[in-house]
């Protein structure tokens, strides 16, 4: 039986291991975690907020994810959008998907993410 989701990995190319760190933790605001000795060998970086979890890991043949992405729950989705536009991020805003907010974003290698938030409906 499924439980929940341990976390997501994105792939990246040798060498943006600061982009990324620029990005994902300066940016989006999450906390860089350790990779354990024998995977940190491999490259890459770990993130979190919350209960959220992206790798990213080092891909040789690196494409970035264009339409395959992760959807990652924000709360104050206007001023998430705000920060990540001050910090140089195009937002793309889509309405779409009945019942929540959303947009998307690449990050620095190209890889695409949506942040969206529930609208909480009366009644």
């Amino acid at each position: 039986m499924i439980v929940g989701l341990d976390h997501v990995q994105l792939a990246a190319p040798a060498g943006s291991e600061e982009l990324l760190r620029g990005f994902y933790g300066e940016v989006l605001g999450m906390t860089e975690i350790p990779k354990p000795p024998v995977l940190a060998a491999r490259g890459g970086c770990w993130f979190s907020a919350g209960s959220v979890q992206v790798h990213l890991g080092i891909e040789e043949d690196f494409r970035p994810a264009r339409k395959a992405h992760p959807g990652i729950l924000v709360r104050g989705i206007e001023e998430f959008a705000e920060r990540l536009a001050g910090g140089g991020v195009e937002v793309v805003r889509d309405a779409a998907l009945p019942g929540y907010r959303r947009f998307y974003a690449l990050d620095p290698v190209g890889n695409r993410l949506e942040f969206l938030e529930p609208i909480r409906l009366p009644g």
